[in-house]
Formats: structure tokens, sequence, C-alpha cells
């Protein structure tokens, strides 16, 4: 695996508060998982890695819960229909912030919120990343599977060359991660480990890439 950095971008879904600090509506539901796989200490490691080979990073985050927003609907998904009860990702408030390490920094992209499970469900990510020229995507973020099981398969039927790193990505249960990584995913991504991708951007960043022209040397 190599990633060009002209054409290869990070996609961190919805790192929040409310899934991965401790204190987060989600977080004792998510904490087994993310703690056994060791998730967020291995997105932060991707996260790092990513920057540190040069790649763009986007952010597809879940809709914040603002009071209005779902009164007047006259139906929802289930999985709204509990986020609108439990008030989940709630504008204004700790569990709706992104959790410290994981903010957008200089140059990141953080497309629309997206309202039910896919990053690119009426939002402008899939015209954020073309318009950065981005090809290629890999993929950290939780839930495993929902929105991230959505938006990868999303990003498969609009062209998207996808990775996932099966052990930066969480869900509530072992029989969740199974479904998503081991039956459904591999039919529309490469799926790797924490390692491999850190390896591999590395590599790629180590390795010149021959369309670009070598800086001269001068006395």
């Amino acid at each position: 695996m190599t990633y060009d950095p002209d054409n290869t971008a990070l996609l961190v879904i919805d790192p929040y508060n409310d899934f991965l600090s401790e204190g987060g509506k989600i977080w004792d539901r998510l904490k087994a998982v993310a703690e056994a796989n060791r998730c967020i200490t291995n997105m932060l490691a991707v996260l790092e890695a990513s920057r540190g080979a040069g790649l763009r990073v986007f952010y597809a985050l879940h809709h914040r819960y603002r009071p209005g927003d779902f009164e007047a609907w006259k139906h929802m998904a289930p999985i709204q229909g509990a986020a609108w009860r439990a008030k989940t990702f709630e504008e204004g408030s700790w569990g709706g912030a992104i959790r410290e390490g994981f903010e957008p920094g200089p140059g990141d992209v953080v497309a629309h919120e997206h309202w039910c499970s896919s990053g690119f469900a009426n939002t402008d990510l899939d015209q954020q990343l073309k318009v950065h020229g981005i090809q290629r995507v890999i993929v950290i973020g939780v839930r495993a599977n929902t929105c991230v099981e959505a938006t990868v398969r999303f990003a498969a039927e609009l062209g998207y060359d996808v990775t996932v790193v099966r052990d930066a990505t969480a869900s509530l249960s072992e029989e969740e991660m199974h479904a998503t990584l081991e039956v459904n995913l591999p039919n529309y991504a490469a799926i790797v480990t924490t390692s491999e991708i850190v390896e591999s951007l590395a590599g790629s960043l180590r390795r010149p890439n021959p369309a670009r022209p070598r800086a001269l040397s001068g006395s």
C-alpha cells in the first residue's frame, strides 16, 4: 500500500465527546470495544501519521441536536429517533464538541453535518473531496456499523478507493464489529490495521514522488 498525498485524504468520522470521552452519552456502551482494540489511541496515531505524510484531513460529523430539529418530521429512522430522545451531540454542549486531540487544524476540511449515517448523504463531502483532487480515502472513526459503514459504502458507490482502519473504529459489540469488518465492508474497501497504515504512510513519505521535480541544490 502506498498513498500519494496529492490524491489521498484521511476521513475522520464523528470524534465527539459523546462517543469517545468518559461521561459521553454513548461512551459507556462503546467503551468495552473501544478499549479492547485501543480505538482512541489508534485513531490518534493514524491522524498524526496522516498529517506527517502531508495528507489533507476531512471531517464527516453527525448532525448536532438543536431544539426544533425533529418535532415536525413526519417520519425518521429509528437511529434518528434515538438521537433525538437522548439529544446526542447537542450543539453547544460538551458532548457535542470534538474530543481533545482530534480538533480540525489549519487546512482541514469540515463537511456539512450528516443527518443520519452516511457522511455523503445531503452534505458537501463529495464536492469537497473532488475540488481538492481526492480519489482515495482512509477512514477512521465511529461507529463502525452505522456512520463508518454507511459512509464507506457511499464512497465506493461514488468511485473512491477506500481503506478502513479496523482498530481505529469501534461499535457497541464485537458482533457489530464482526459484521462490519469481516462480512460487509471487505466488499467495498481494503481493511487494514493501524500499524499497517502508519507504516505505509511513513513509506509513502520516504519515497520521492516521480511526478514532482526534485529541488535543485546550489552551492
